[in-house]
């Protein structure tokens, strides 16, 4: 027995940090401490099945709220905390209350980027999507007929853009940057998934930024768009990225950067400290990144656990990432960061395709449009240092498998 784990943040990161530790028979003290009023739960659904009705939230749920009685872990809920005191080594609560810890791990997030309030962002009407709260508000306004603007064209906005178009919405979309998904996908698969948007009645309006939107009553009525234009909407979804909730490790003196400075084994500048998740910036090919996915969130939760159940080796992240899209499955795997070179390789079925990241000459990452072939074999490919010959690569007459080998 060691002294008591507090865990800052009940999400899918903090969730799996405590659910790992028991599985290693670790039996330490355990408080996970979350804002929501519900139980850790998968976040991916909520924008899609959840928003679109075709999943209840008791199933989004990682446990039972008697698994974590069961367990020993003591889940505190409706509360955050907010301020570490290392000398002491606790935390103060919003009520003030405090509890103290041998061992501290950080599982906070992220935060979506707001819309400041002089241009219209306080309106009410105007959504992110980033919890279960998020969602039930915006279910209320996704209706047919109504019209919905969603600012920002990365995987979040497309996403929504998909679930309300299936939900009979007239949807207008707005990148400020010259294409959609510009900071995280090559053109080629840009062009894919715009073609697909279109296809289904969404009108994607590129190299075109939000001036202000328009208010009546304290309710949303308008926009006008950088490009002069005026259009009508009824609701507005705001997906500009998000923000690492590193506050409490920035007051409390840990270093952080764009997130909170963890090494290849999750510690942060404090050893009695980690981070994991969306939080986190870490270690990765001799440069800091930081990884906003579920994939990257358990796996390196999982590798902190095994650190503190008395093992562990370095968190050597292998980033794969999903994108659902009406009836368009992208999978992603692999990092593309500083690719300068692709190749695009029809699928075998009508619709499909893959786009492969090279740099300088080395094989990165996949995207897989409809192709779960291409992905399972670029991700195999990643994962075993297989460098794939480009030749065989464009030729759609060599199977994948080939590749392999």
């Amino acid at each position: 027995m060691t002294g008591r784990l507090v865990i800052v943040g009940a999400g899918q990161a903090g969730f799996a940090l405590a659910a790992k530790l028991r599985l290693l028979k670790d039996d330490r003290p355990i408080t996970l401490i979350g804002a929501e009023d519900v139980p850790p739960y998968q976040r991916p659904p909520l924008s899609k099945k959840y928003l679109l009705g075709e999943m209840e939230f008791d199933r989004l749920t990682f446990r039972q709220e008697n698994w974590y009685a069961e367990n020993q872990v003591d889940l505190k809920l409706s509360t955050h905390v907010e301020e570490i005191d290392r000398a002491a080594r606790r935390v103060r609560m919003q009520d003030g209350s405090v509890l103290g810890y041998e061992t501290l791990a950080l599982a906070t997030g992220s935060t979506p980027r707001a819309l400041p309030a002089a241009i219209g962002g306080d309106l009410d009407g105007v959504f992110v999507v980033r919890d279960k709260r998020d969602a039930d508000l915006l279910s209320g306004e996704m209706r047919a007929g109504r019209r919905l603007l969603i600012i920002g064209g990365g995987y979040i906005g497309l996403e929504a853009a998909a679930v309300a178009r299936h939900l009979g919405v007239e949807v207008t979309l707005i990148e400020m940057a010259d294409r959609i998904l510009q900071r995280v996908a090559a053109k080629e698969t840009a062009d894919a998934m715009r073609a697909i948007h279109l296809r289904h009645g969404a009108v994607i309006r590129e190299k075109t930024g939000l001036v202000r939107l328009i208010g009546e009553g304290g309710k949303v009525r308008g926009a006008e768009l950088s490009d002069g234009s005026m259009i009508e909407v009824d609701f507005v979804i705001v997906g500009i990225g998000v923000m690492p909730n590193d506050r409490l490790a920035q007051e409390s003196g840990l270093d952080v950067g764009n997130g909170v400075i963890v090494d290849e084994f999750g510690r942060t500048s404090d050893p009695s400290i980690f981070a994991m998740g969306d939080c986190a910036m870490l270690p990765w090919r001799g440069r800091r990144i930081r990884l906003e996915s579920v994939q990257n969130a358990v796996d390196q939760a999982e590798a902190v656990a095994a650190v503190l159940a008395g093992g562990g080796e370095p968190y050597d992240p292998k980033p794969w990432f999903w994108s659902d899209q009406y009836d368009v499955k992208l999978q992603i795997a692999g990092f593309n960061l500083g690719y300068d070179e692709t190749l695009v390789r029809p699928g075998m079925r009508e619709g499909s395709l893959s786009i492969w990241y090279f740099r300088e000459g080395e094989f990165i990452a996949v995207d897989a449009i409809n192709d779960a072939k291409a992905y399972v074999t670029g991700k195999k490919m990643l994962e075993t240092g297989i460098a794939p010959d480009k030749r065989l690569l464009a030729d759609t007459a060599v199977d994948l498998k080939q590749l392999l080998s």
